[in-house]
């Protein structure tokens, strides 16, 4: 499979993964402008942008700018790092490059939030439309046929009365974060009395959904929903811990810093794992671990 019909799949199946782009080389790397590989959220990496030693600087970050969402301009030199940290790139000092420096740009590629919306009613149209253009991948689906899942965004239930109460159960007990119902306040009210979850969890459902805009048309009242979500999600943000970076060490033998993920060469010793670049650092470690103890 080629890297573009990898990240194809990828997309697809809603898989998060960075897009690393060769875009300046310097001889004698062998990277060239324009190759291409993808960094998936265990480190594996698809494609080719330099050796080995190069693309263990491109997983440590490509796992960083997936765990922040924020593109970075990489740069890999052979030599000392010389100048000030720029913002939006870094610099790194890779010590097994046989020559040459290379720019690698990574792009995380992250799946738009899901938001399920049941129903075929004009709200749930609206819904859909504007949505999309607001960054939210709008599933549109009948009653029956809503399945939640523990990732989604939201689910906004506009059917009218179809299949209303065993979606809103699912994704209550899944813990989606928002779960809004259009209705009047009466049948809203009937509604959540049926639904066979504890007080807590039907309390978390906004009915009617959206704020309190004085809407009357769908897209109107699709547009109150939304700005909901938009606000709901954003409070969340502002309140949730700061993303951890992904764990790094450092390679004893040639001193780089890793990514300590299991798709990086390591080795465990007397419950001590050690991580390297390349399998040719590992190989040296283990031929003589006692030197380089100290630096391990």
């Amino acid at each position: 499979m080629t890297v573009t019909e990898t990240a194809a799949e990828l997309t697809r199946t809603r898989e998060p993964f960075v897009q690393a782009t060769v875009v300046r080389a310097q001889k004698p790397t062998s990277a060239h402008a324009g190759d291409t590989a993808l960094v998936r959220a265990d480190g594996t990496i698809a494609g080719f942008v330099g050796g080995t030693c190069a693309e263990a600087s491109v997983r440590e970050y490509g796992l960083m700018t997936l765990s922040t969402n924020q593109p970075l301009l990489l740069r890999i030199v052979p030599g000392e790092v010389a100048g000030p940290a720029e913002e939006g790139a870094v610099t790194v000092a890779n010590p097994c490059l046989s020559g040459g420096a290379v720019e690698i740009f990574l792009e995380p590629r992250v799946p738009a939030p899901r938001v399920l919306v049941v129903g075929d009613s004009p709200v749930a149209e609206a819904l859909a439309e504007l949505g999309r253009p607001l960054g939210f991948d709008v599933d549109l689906v009948a009653g029956e046929q809503a399945q939640p899942q523990a990732g989604d965004a939201a689910l906004v239930v506009a059917s009218h009365g179809r299949g209303e109460e065993p979606a809103l159960t699912a994704a209550l007990r899944l813990g989606v974060p928002y779960v809004g119902l259009v209705a009047s306040r009466i049948r809203g009210a009937g509604v959540l009395a049926a639904l066979d979850v504890p007080d807590d969890q039907r309390s978390r459902v906004h009915s009617p959904a959206g704020l309190d805009i004085g809407g009357r048309t769908a897209a109107e009242i699709a547009l109150s929903i939304l700005a909901e979500l938009v606000a709901e999600r954003r409070a969340a943000e502002r309140h949730a811990p700061a993303a951890p970076e992904p764990a790094s060490a450092r390679d004893p033998v040639c001193g780089m810093t890793v990514a300590a993920v299991a798709t990086s060469p390591h080795v465990t010793v007397d419950g001590i794992t050690t991580w390297f670049c390349c399998e040719g650092c590992r190989k040296a470690f283990e031929k003589t671990p006692a030197r380089y103890a100290t630096a391990s």
